[in-house]
């Protein structure tokens, strides 16, 4: 009886949320899909959806099936409509098409919304930090033999590390530094290593903290870290003796000791809009690009819990118009460009890039993955509303 009660509740909850948004339904989608191993909920809600992030607002299933976000494969999903409503809805009762006569029967596995196999390396290698536990962290002074790169199966030592013999931990290496100059926030990249760091991600420098340059103050909001190796403590001392004995690159002299992370992420995304979108936020860095970002690679945006992010949000990408100087009204050295100051500029519209979503949330930045677009997702990418693609 609680049972029943609890799936009628979760079913009300479901019906406000669909009648509480514009669910816009897609002219094209099918009138069924079945489920197939590599599927996420966000691609089947798109086959049905023009915003396929609303899908929780209009997801039902059967009275079998206690948990309708619990989508395998060989489910089948059609789209019905319920007192005006749309709703997808979850049959597994039905037969399944046979795709192949070799098909064997496998581990059902529940379908996410995202692939969480292309963010787990992130979420445990990559961490930000304050800039008071930063400053604390014990660190690789030298490696054996002095060598540039160490790896499993070598030695390390460690200065200031105050723990115990046997104790495992993680070797992180500092990547950005995210900042706030005046009422933006930035990023800078560290010089160590041997990197090369071109001006604009230099961070600005001072005898005082924060930082004031141009007469804006540069405070440091975190330090984003990535895992290298894990290593366990042979010995103690000043320094410790580290054996490194997993790793994904090679320890280097000023590589950072930290616990090893303990996160743990939902085994479900639930796609979701922020009631109140905070000013100003946007990319602040994309991983492993230049140019910029596609499908199901990784961004970080500037905020965090305290502006009220929460794993599961979505946001619309875009990228800031351009202002350009207007050679049709006012081409240069005419009358009319001379006599305007300013008239002669234009901004153009913002224009639209991807969809992102939240996974992983700190103080104020947090990490998102791409899940749709047109276009790549850059750095400085303005952030809005997911319902906005124009």
């Amino acid at each position: 009886m609680i049972r029943k009660l609890i799936y009628l509740i979760l079913v009300t909850m479901l019906a406000g949320a669909a009648m509480a948004q514009d669910v816009s339904v897609r002219a094209d989608h099918p009138d069924e899909y079945i489920v197939v191993r590599g599927d996420t909920l966000w691609d089947i809600s798109a086959k049905f959806l023009d915003h396929p992030w609303q899908w929780p607002a209009i997801w039902h299933a059967n009275q079998q099936i206690q948990n309708p976000h619990l989508i395998f494969p060989g489910d089948r999903i059609s789209l019905v409509y319920v007192d005006g409503y749309p709703r997808l809805m979850v049959d597994r009762n039905k037969p399944t098409v046979r795709l192949s006569p070799d098909m064997r029967s496998v581990e059902r596995r529940a379908v996410n919304a995202i692939p969480l196999d292309k963010i787990k390396p992130f979420i445990k290698n990559a961490r930000i930090i304050s800039a008071e536990e930063y400053e604390g962290l014990p660190y690789v002074v030298a490696n054996m033999e002095r060598r540039i790169n160490t790896t499993v199966g070598d030695r390390t030592y460690v200065r200031d590390f105050d723990g115990a013999t046997g104790d495992r931990v993680a070797v992180m290496r500092l990547n950005n530094i995210y900042y706030r100059q005046g009422e933006e926030m930035k990023r800078a990249r560290d010089p160590g290593h041997g990197y090369h760091v071109r001006d604009e991600l230099k961070l600005p420098q001072g005898f005082w903290r924060p930082v004031n340059s141009w007469g804006k103050s540069a405070e440091i909001i975190g330090y984003e870290l990535y895992e290298v190796s894990k290593a366990t403590v042979a010995k103690t001392g000043d320094p410790a003796i580290f054996e490194i004995d997993s790793g994904r690159t090679e320890v280097q002299e000023g590589d950072l000791i930290m616990p090893l992370d303990g996160h743990a992420f939902p085994g479900q995304f639930m796609p979701k809009a922020m009631a109140a979108m905070p000013d100003d936020m946007k990319v602040l860095a994309i991983e492993g690009a230049h140019y910029g970002v596609g499908h199901f690679q990784i961004v970080a945006i500037s905020g965090g819990s305290r502006q009220g992010v929460e794993a599961g949000h979505v946001f619309s990408a875009f990228r800031p118009g351009e202002t350009i100087r207007d050679e049709v009204k006012y081409p240069a050295g005419s009358m009319a460009d001379a006599g305007t100051w300013n008239g002669d500029k234009v901004t153009l519209p913002d224009e639209y890039d991807a969809h992102i979503m939240v996974f992983r949330v700190f103080d104020e930045v947090s990490y998102a993955m791409v899940m749709d677009g047109a276009r790549p997702v850059r750095e400085h990418d303005l952030l809005k509303h997911p319902d906005e693609t124009l």
